[in-house]
């Protein structure tokens, strides 16, 4: 089981690399890894499970994020009509995306990243995203809102990229360019 332990923070040179594709089909060693993503994200949101192990509330992870520069990423998030997005996915990719943008009011955070950096990310307000689930299936799945900034997010984390780079240095709360905010 993954704890805030195995979570590489903010600094270590792997969140900064770009990680390589998970070679298909995955093997025994890779498809653990992405469970144990998704069972993190799972168990932070329990608060039961997440105060016995101490861990930091999170609505994904990635395997850059446990010191794995693999294309792997955990995403379980529920959007603004309650409905619950929970995906494992290999090899994630944006195939599309809007020309609209949107951002979190409440910025974003990141289990990487300790402290709060305040400043809005600019993110697109829909995705299409292709990626292999742990069951080996080809998906290729639409989002908006606050699942399509999560997967934006996650997705970068493979780019080593993080979110704070598209913060406004100048003006962090600088509204972006043709944006719709988000509450959360």
């Amino acid at each position: 089981m993954i704890t805030m332990n195995e979570i590489m923070k903010d600094g270590h040179p792997i969140l900064r690399k770009v990680a390589e594709a998970v070679k298909l089909p995955a093997s025994a060693e890779d498809k653990e890894v992405l469970r144990q993503l998704l069972e993190y994200v799972q168990n932070s949101q329990n608060p039961e499970t997440a105060s016995m192990y101490g861990l930091r509330p999170g609505i994904g992870l990635a395997a850059p994020q446990i010191n794995v520069s693999k294309r792997m990423i955990a995403v379980h998030v529920t959007d603004e009509k309650g409905v619950l997005h929970s995906y494992a996915l290999f090899n994630p990719k944006i195939i599309s995306h809007s020309i609209e943008k949107t951002y979190l009011t409440s910025g974003e955070g990141c289990l990487s990243v300790d402290e709060d950096i305040e400043g809005f990310v600019p993110r697109y307000a829909r995705i299409t995203v292709k990626g292999t689930t742990l069951d080996g299936e080809e998906v290729k799945v639409r989002f908006k809102g606050l699942p399509a900034v999560v997967f934006q997010h996650e997705i970068d984390h493979l780019d080593g990229i993080m979110f704070y780079d598209y913060i406004n240095k100048e003006n962090p709360f600088q509204v972006p360019d043709n944006a719709t905010p988000y509450e959360r």
